[in-house]
């Protein structure tokens, strides 16, 4: 089987800088190609010197070679993985792999790293050797420290390919790999996306119920096993303007029926900060913003988004009752906040095997490894009780989403048995968990 010895990175900005650093941290020779060489060496110093660095060991940067698109996409034919971290633009991306097809070795393996734009969209009309070793990197940000790897294969992707970078990626680079169909958004992405959009809609009508901005975010981080950003401060840090953009690409490219298409327009209030300009922290404030004071102090305020004005932020202590996920089967106004966004998200997921993945196994991975939950969904699923969620679901009329119907009408109690070393399949069996 083929080994990669040797990575060239096409594209120097954040992705790229992260993939190449952490090749050379890990000793690979690595090419990193960008617009001009000025742009090569300012993403060279970026490496060694960001905030945080790429490299942990400055003097590894000697494993890097610069070079200019224009000028030596030649040299691509002397490496072993060729990984296109470009825009997110298709024409530019395919503009680019037209001039690969043609400089590449054949035992190369090639990868372009997006986070949404389909492989089958990229690979159209591409040479078949091309295609035979061509897939999706999906690392996530920033690369030194996200585990989660979402490799996706086209139709004509060569098993072998997949298995070669997987186990580099790996063994090599320290990376968790999912595995991921060639759908909008892949796996991580399409429920985390749907988790916020979604999400934005239903905390919008928990407001309306008299729940505070703060109470959501307390009932959306710990009790959920959710990072302790919460769900209007994770929004902050990633930005309107990046969930602006997830949403249209998600309205034009999700199928027809996918629940998640009721969301992908933000509701009145946030469209307004939006159009304002009030993105986050990158703009100096979004639902929650920081100031400093003249003495040095700093002091946190909440964007009321039921007056559209600022307020002191207020601390939230959840009852005692409120401090796990089983408050999803609670009457209160914070269980419903609760059932309606973790609950809808968990049966979102549910309902997306075999469309974005084979198992639940990669799905809960996903999850974890990208988007900081301690348990993925069907892992939380199990801790609920999977008859107890079922049961739920039914009492309000709905449908069951796929696995949990198939899940229940095989009489299995769990998606994990034997110790977490058995999965529940859409065959109805169980089958031994793929080692990590």
């Amino acid at each position: 089987m083929r080994k990669i010895q040797s990575v060239a990175v096409l594209g120097a900005g954040t992705m790229g800088t992260g993939i190449a650093g952490l090749a050379a941290e890990k000793d690979f020779k690595v090419l990193l190609l960008d617009v001009s060489l000025e742009a090569a060496e300012k993403a060279l110093q970026r490496i060694v010197g960001g905030r945080p660095p790429a490299l942990d060991t400055p003097e590894k940067a000697s494993n890097i070679t610069l070079g200019t698109l224009e000028d030596d996409l030649d040299k691509i034919k002397d490496y072993d993985w060729i990984c296109e971290a470009i825009i997110e633009d298709l024409d530019t991306k395919r503009a680019l792999f037209k001039r690969i097809e043609t400089l590449r070795s054949d035992h190369s393996v090639v990868s372009t790293n997006t986070s949404g734009i389909p492989l089958h969209a990229i690979s159209e009309g591409m040479t078949e050797s091309l295609r035979n070793n061509l897939v999706v990197t999906h690392f996530f940000n920033p690369v030194k420290i996200m585990r989660l790897l979402e490799i996706v294969p086209g139709v004509d992707t060569d098993p072998e390919v997949v298995e070669i970078l997987s186990d580099f990626c790996r063994n090599q680079l320290g990376k968790g790999i999912v595995h991921a169909k060639d759908t909008v958004n892949f796996i991580g992405n399409r429920i985390g996306c749907f988790w916020m959009l979604m999400g934005l809609h239903k905390a919008s009508d928990a407001l309306d119920r008299g729940l505070s901005m703060e109470t959501i975010d307390a009932v959306m981080s710990s009790p959920m096993g959710l990072p302790p950003t919460g769900f209007y401060g994770l929004i902050d840090l990633i930005g309107l303007d990046v969930m602006d953009f997830v949403g249209k690409n998600l309205k034009q490219n999700l199928p027809e029926g996918d629940a998640g298409r009721a969301f992908t327009d933000f509701p009145e209030s946030v469209q307004k900060m939006l159009e304002h300009g009030q993105l986050g922290r990158k703009s100096g404030g979004g639902f929650y913003r920081v100031t400093k004071r003249d003495d040095g102090s700093k002091s946190k305020e909440t964007f009321d988004l039921k007056n559209e004005s600022w307020r002191p932020f207020q601390e939230i202590t959840l009852a005692d009752d409120q401090q796990s996920p089983d408050v999803m089967f609670s009457d209160s106004a914070e269980g419903r906040l609760a059932w309606d966004i973790m609950g809808g998200t968990l049966c979102y997921a549910a309902d997306l095997i075999p469309e974005i993945s084979g198992d639940v196994v990669n799905i809960d991975r996903a999850m974890r490894w990208g988007f900081g939950w301690q348990k993925g969904p069907f892992e939380l699923i199990d801790a609920l009780g999977a008859e107890k969620f079922i049961e739920k679901i039914k009492q309000s009329d709905q449908a069951l989403p796929a696995m949990l119907q198939r899940l229940d009408d095989t009489g299995c109690k769990h998606f994990y048995q034997n110790g977490h070393q058995e999965y529940f399949g859409t065959d109805g069996c169980y089958h031994p968990l793929p080692a990590e």
